[in-house]
């Protein structure tokens, strides 16, 4: 696979042994000042992390879960993405690419990973939520194919492993038809 920049890279499971990379890649890319170079920040909605080293085991044991990791030429984990599947839908969630690599392909590439993986399991089709103020990245979505549902859902703002929204905060549900 040749991403825009990239000299050889590839999309793998991950494992166990990943977790500290890419608990350190998910915050950088969606909290902080870090996550502000790249187009996809939730900095000014949330505070505190996004993801913890516990969460993301549970992710990569979690039977009918999968998380895929995106390595370069040194192996390095750039980019990733959750799966799980919820009867014949496949749930794609933390897609996440390195803040400096954003705008090469690899959110696209993953994406496109993400709908063999759906169909490799039975799947018709793929679905996330997005936070409804996140208008840029919804948009981008859509661009890939995914439709507005027109269900929401309250943002769970009580859990704050998943951080501490500035404002009410409300996700939409996405979804493609992979048939």
């Amino acid at each position: 696979m040749k991403i825009k920049g990239e000299k050889k890279t590839k999309i793998v499971k991950a494992t166990i042994a990943d977790v500290a990379e890419l608990n350190i890649l998910i915050n950088s890319a969606y909290r902080g000042e870090s996550s502000k170079i790249g187009w996809t920040t939730e900095a000014d909605l949330l505070d505190g992390i996004r993801i913890d080293e516990d969460r993301l085991k549970d992710f990569i044991q979690k039977k009918d879960s999968i998380f895929l990791k995106f390595i370069d030429a040194e192996n390095k984990i750039i980019g990733c993405v959750h799966l799980e599947k919820h009867g014949y839908k496949l749930f794609l969630g933390l897609l996440t690419v390195s803040p400096e690599l954003q705008t090469r392909g690899i959110g696209k590439e993953m994406m496109k990973e993400a709908e063999v993986r759906a169909k490799a399991v039975n799947c018709s089709a793929v679905y996330m939520s997005v936070i409804t103020d996140r208008k840029e990245l919804l948009n981008w979505y859509i661009k890939q194919g995914y439709k507005n549902t027109g269900v929401k859902k309250p943002f769970p703002s009580h859990d704050k492993r998943l951080g501490i929204p500035k404002k009410p905060l409300e996700f939409i549900l996405l979804e493609k038809s992979i048939l």
